[in-house]
């Protein structure tokens, strides 16, 4: 592809692209693979994400350099090819010295879901008096040159109570890009105590982190200016090809927007704006039965068919009545945010268990996609193309755009649905004092030496919002202090609906959490085989390809405190939803299949797609030893019918039963 050349060819300034990077722990010794560099990259096969033995590989952040002119025009990448660059990155984990997580500090309708005690939270580990032994700062490291990695480049000098605490490693490519691995997925307990809590644990540790991104460059002699970026260190992505309906790029879009730095959009166009928010509803299908039943290959609302995209993509008036009809499909919250019917069917920040007739009790759009999808059932919109949107890879775009498609791919594949707390980030990105430009994190804080935070033992609401509180200068570790500590046992607690709030009355698998980062029910490797087989009867196949499993079988069943436990331990045999070649020209079958490739010794999944449905039993104790978990799961066995091989029964604190102040 010929790419296009800047009118002036006169570096000025540079500017570090993703503005924000993401990696992702895996528990593969030095195996690795790198993140998205454009929102929709051709499928990869499960191999591509687990090494040679089947542990999870670490997703790697790579970031890359580009010199603008005066006009702001991209005039090249800088690599060691042409320029001299030494970067600089200083990561953390703040998680065990910050607050508990019970909901989002900045919705009173989440806070109304949580004890009136848990409105303020308290600080992790308060018994701790030397609150520097909770914080792991290894402090920056600089890295320069090309095809460079060791030792010196290691995250490896940070200690949690006395415990060194590897966070990563930075390493180079063969043109000098930077390639920032974080964690490997460790977490422990420094006294042996075993995790109670989906997001509070106090003793414990993980080896997520986060921080910024810097470099200084020099082009024949001449120093110039680089605008920084930041780097977040996730959980594992088990849906690699998955987006959830409201991206975290979504919202930042929408936050930016609101916030006068980037211009209010005009007519939407269909491949950007307006496609996506349909496909991404079928493309769950692979980890949730409930999306799968009602917008799976097949059915009347597969976006994925041809004949909807069409339909979709064309203007005329003759569309118009059903354009309108899907976009009211929409949830918006003043109208019917309590109803779980609307679309997206995922839960939102102040989910509850029995469900609140709140407006947050489920995820809405954007107010921008919102109105943009009203625009396009007007008819006016663009029905063409986003080129970012369309190219396979970053090679294949024009030198002007990439920057542009590395920023979003990043961040289009992190989660913005219940920020409870989430996966990568939660609910502080949606404030402005967050971002010092679009898609950039606005730093100048500073990891507080001492480890003592300076809004007391408890965080109020009105503290955590206002002006002189946390949500202004970030500091390394500060994004993803919110999370939950460790964050296994966040997420072996967040599944779909069943008893979790609606009842079989309603629908067994919908709404749900986050099933593009956390699926609930997958095809297995067995009726994957099945499905493709066609020396099979073909209805046999058919059945096999419909089939789903619990993504939670792996967990076990001795109860929740022994599934969050073991997630800590074998978080690399949960099933990782890749594609494989399915059948052509078949009506039933499509021609690629996404399945879940379980990793080394875990059980086979045995096909039952309910399996291992959290129930909430109001008449047992909120703690269980053994013997109680046995009685609330043949109570609650008895209650719903379901075999109690299916249930884990009693309390989940993910999704308790609600303190809400009614």
């Amino acid at each position: 592809m010929t790419t296009s050349i800047a009118a002036d060819g006169t570096i000025v300034r540079a500017a570090i692209h993703p503005g924000i990077g993401i990696a992702r722990v895996g528990n593969a010794h030095d195996a690795f693979y790198i993140g998205p560099q454009v929102p929709n990259p051709t499928p990869l096969p499960p191999e591509h994400y687990r090494d040679e033995t089947g542990a999870l590989k670490r997703e790697a952040a790579l970031f890359r350099i580009y010199g603008y002119n005066a006009a702001g025009e991209v005039v090249a990448e800088l690599t060691s090819d042409n320029a001299d660059i030494t970067w600089s990155v200083h990561v953390a984990n703040q998680k065990s010295g910050w607050y508990q997580f019970h909901a989002a500090l900045d919705s009173e309708q989440a806070l109304s879901t949580v004890d009136p005690s848990q409105r303020a939270p308290a600080l992790r580990n308060a018994s701790v008096a030397d609150r520097s032994s909770l914080i792991i700062d290894p402090g920056a490291r600089q890295i320069s040159g090309a095809s460079k990695d060791g030792p010196a480049y290691r995250f490896d000098t940070g200690s949690f109570m006395g415990k060194k605490v590897y966070l990563g490693e930075l390493r180079t490519d063969e043109q000098g890009r930077l390639l920032f691995l974080g964690g490997h997925g460790v977490s422990a307990s420094h006294d042996g105590q075993p995790a109670k809590d989906f997001a509070n644990n106090d003793g414990w540790h993980d080896d997520t982190s986060d921080g910024p991104v810097e470099a200084t460059v020099t082009i024949g002699g001449r120093e110039i200016p680089v605008d920084s970026a930041w780097v977040v260190t996730a959980p594992p992505n088990y849906g690699p090809q998955q987006k959830s309906v409201r991206t975290l790029h979504d919202l930042m879009t929408d936050v930016a927007i609101r916030a006068g730095m980037l211009p209010r959009p005009g007519a939407p166009l269909f491949g950007r704006d307006i496609l996506p928010v349909f496909v991404r509803q079928t493309d769950l299908q692979w980890v949730n039965a409930g999306f799968a039943a009602g917008f799976g290959f097949g059915t009347a609302k597969d976006f994925r068919a041809s004949d909807w995209i069409d339909t979709l993509r064309s203007p005329g008036s003759d569309q118009k009545e059903l354009r309108q009809q899907l976009a009211n499909s929409f949830r918006v919250f003043e109208r019917d945010g309590w109803s779980p019917m609307p679309w997206p069917w995922i839960y939102g920040d102040a989910m509850d268990v029995p469900p609140a007739k709140l407006p947050e009790q489920h995820v809405a759009l954007t107010d921008t996609q919102l109105d943009m999808l009203q625009q396009w059932a007007a008819g006016e919109f663009d029905p063409g193309d986003d080129p970012i949107e369309t190219a396979a890879t970053l090679d294949a775009l024009p030198l002007a755009d990439r920057p542009r498609a590395l920023d979003k791919a990043a961040m289009d594949f992190c989660l913005a649905d219940a920020f409870h707390p989430g996966c990568e980030m939660t609910w502080p990105m949606r404030h402005p004092s967050m971002y010092r430009a679009p898609y950039r994190i606005r730093g100048g804080g500073e990891v507080p030496k001492d480890g003592v935070q300076p809004y007391g033992s408890k965080l109020t609401p009105e503290v955590a919002v206002s002006s002189t509180g946390p949500l202004y200068g970030q500091a390394p570790g500060s994004i993803t202090r919110w999370m939950a500590v460790p964050w296994q046992t966040d997420t072996a607690s967040c599944r779909s609906a069943y008893y979790a709030g609606y009842g079989p009355n309603y629908d067994p698998y919908v709404p749900t959490f986050w099933p593009a980062r956390v699926p609930n029910h997958v095809l297995s490797e067995e009726d994957y085989r099945k499905a493709v087989d066609t020396g099979l009867p073909h209805e046999e196949r058919v059945a096999a390809f419909n089939r789903r499993a619990s993504w939670f079988q792996t967990l076990g069943s001795a109860g929740y405190l022994s599934q969050i436990n073991y997630m800590v331990d074998h978080f690399d045999q949960m099933g990782l939803v890749a594609t494989l070649p399915g059948v052509l020209d078949d009506p039933d079958i499509p021609s690629e299949i996404q399945v879940a490739k379980l990793g080394p010794g875990a059980p086979p999944y045995t096909g039952t797609t309910v399996g291992l449905t959290p129930v909430h039993d109001d008449d047992a104790a909120p703690t269980l030893d053994k013997n109680g978990e046995a009685a609330s799961t043949a109570r609650m066995a008895r209650r719903t019918g379901l075999p109690d091989d299916q249930i884990v029964a009693g309390y989940i604190r993910k999704v308790a039963p609600g303190k809400r102040v009614r």
